[in-house]
């Protein structure tokens, strides 16, 4: 088992990231939750593809005394808005959840973002344990504390929570879909590009097939490594958007996955890269993620000026300008205001010339 610790500014533990491998329901249950629950409400947010797991686990508790409510919201991106939040409160109050209760989030990336929203807001902020069940999930939306839900735009709308445990089964992931890894993966190369070149160089040899335990690992590592030095964003923890400011337009845009999105908006960063920090390895970051099968350009019919717009009203703009993560080398990032023609550099190189 590998924990992996996220420190504050003053070098206290806030969250415990917990990998495992082959673990049994109740062992899971005792890991996300442990000791007497026979006093504690426990609400739980899934989503509908992990109804099965989510059950065993809160059989567990149940076991031990828990009550427990489960709630469940739509898949992906649908869960992610005011109106499922508030059915979220709505149902934690009628169990009777308190601030010495606990809200649980199992299922993919969108489930850990909303569950981590709604234990921020809930009674101002209850304690949360994540479970994620995607690979996307578990290298990047479940660590770090960044909750959301979309208003206008993608994440507009959320507050730092960390969650006190997250709790990762290799085993689960092993048996995702090739496509749910194949989406992961673009998170988990990106930790790569921004801080962690032998990480690439386990994509680079063997693209999907790579050990997702070593993949995985690493990928934690370096995310909960930046938060920890950066722990509310105020700087070198922005390298963790590498490909999310045009990646953020083009899944609002043309409703592509999240991953598949952010690979894109990877190549665009690259491109901007060599233009602003003379970044010469741009042609491996576009072979890399040809080799995992995640696009590398976008389909016909994407308005420059729809993704320019949108980029300007992201959330990780300034008074400066445009906020970019750019890479000067692999496994070098830093954080700039950059003006359109670095923007549209890398617009043009994912195919958006009009």
């Amino acid at each position: 088992m590998e924990r992996v610790v996220i420190t504050d500014g003053s070098g206290n533990a806030v969250s415990t990231i917990e990998i495992v491998d082959g673990a049994t329901a109740l062992r899971r249950g005792e890991l996300l939750l442990p000791g007497d629950l026979s006093r504690h409400r426990v609400g739980v947010i899934v989503q509908p593809s992990v109804t099965r797991i989510a059950s065993a686990i809160e059989d567990s508790w149940r076991e031990r005394g828990a009550s427990v409510r489960t709630i469940t919201v739509p898949d992906r991106e649908a869960a992610k808005t005011l109106s499922v939040a508030e059915d979220c409160f709505i149902q934690l109050n009628e169990l009777g959840l308190t601030r010495d209760d606990l809200i649980v989030g199992i299922g993919g990336g969108a489930v850990t973002d909303l569950a981590g929203f709604v234990a921020a807001t809930y009674l101002r902020g209850v304690t949360s344990v994540l479970f994620p069940t995607t690979m996307l999930a578990a290298v990047d939306a479940s660590i770090g504390g960044k909750t959301a839900v979309n208003v206008g735009g993608k994440n507009l709308v959320g507050v730092f929570h960390h969650p006190d445990r997250v709790i990762i089964d290799l085993e689960i992931l092993r048996g995702l879909p090739p496509e749910i890894l194949l989406e992961g993966s673009a998170e988990a190369v990106k930790a790569g590009f921004i801080a962690d070149p032998d990480l690439v160089a386990l994509y680079a040899a063997d693209g999907l097939s790579a050990n997702i335990a070593d993949v995985l690992v690493r990928a934690v590592r370096v995310k909960a490594g930046i938060v920890s030095e950066d722990f509310r964003e105020r700087g070198v923890r922005g390298t963790l958007n590498f490909g999310h400011t045009v990646g953020h337009a083009i899944e609002t845009l043309t409703g592509l996955s999240h991953g598949h999105s952010v690979a894109i908006g990877m190549v665009a960063a690259s491109y901007s890269s060599a233009k602003q920090l003379g970044f010469p390895e741009t042609p491996a970051v576009v072979e890399i993620l040809q080799k995992l099968g995640l696009p590398t350009a976008l389909p016909a019919g994407v308005a420059r000026s729809d993704i320019l717009e949108l980029i300007r009203l992201d959330k990780k703009r300034d008074h400066g300008g445009i906020r970019m993560a750019l890479l000067s080398r692999i496994g070098e990032c830093v954080v700039m205001s950059v003006d359109d023609a670095t923007v549209l550099v890398g617009l043009t190189a994912i195919g958006v010339t009009s």
